[in-house]
């Protein structure tokens, strides 16, 4: 019953809806490159990342310094379920403003 708790408290704000939504259109996105699209803070973006991973929304893979966000696969009927219901939703998802070069983020 907790994870189910944890993944319906994690889809209860739109911040992380827009967030789960820009990931799952744009594929694996870097943390500075999740900042700069949706023009946040890191701290708060941090935040909210951790609750879509612990209600197991997202996987995350560190490369060097730099961590990656990343729709995780396979998703549980429940939580694909949830996902397609995003994918519906009226949310104007912003452009992928790439910060990256050959060396990683220049954040």
């Amino acid at each position: 019953m907790e994870i189910f708790l944890k993944t319906v408290s994690a889809l209860n704000d739109e911040t992380r809806l827009l967030i789960l939504r820009f990931i799952d259109e744009n594929g694996e996105c870097c943390v500075c490159d999740l900042q700069n699209s949706l023009d946040m803070i890191q701290s708060r973006l941090s935040r909210h990342l951790k609750i879509l991973k612990d209600a197991g929304f997202l996987r995350v893979e560190r490369k060097g310094t730099w961590a990656y966000y990343s729709v995780r696969t396979p998703l549980d009927r429940f939580r694909l379920e949830a996902l397609e219901e995003v994918r519906c939703l009226d949310i104007k998802v912003p452009k992928l403003q790439s910060t990256q070069t050959v060396s990683g983020c220049t954040l």
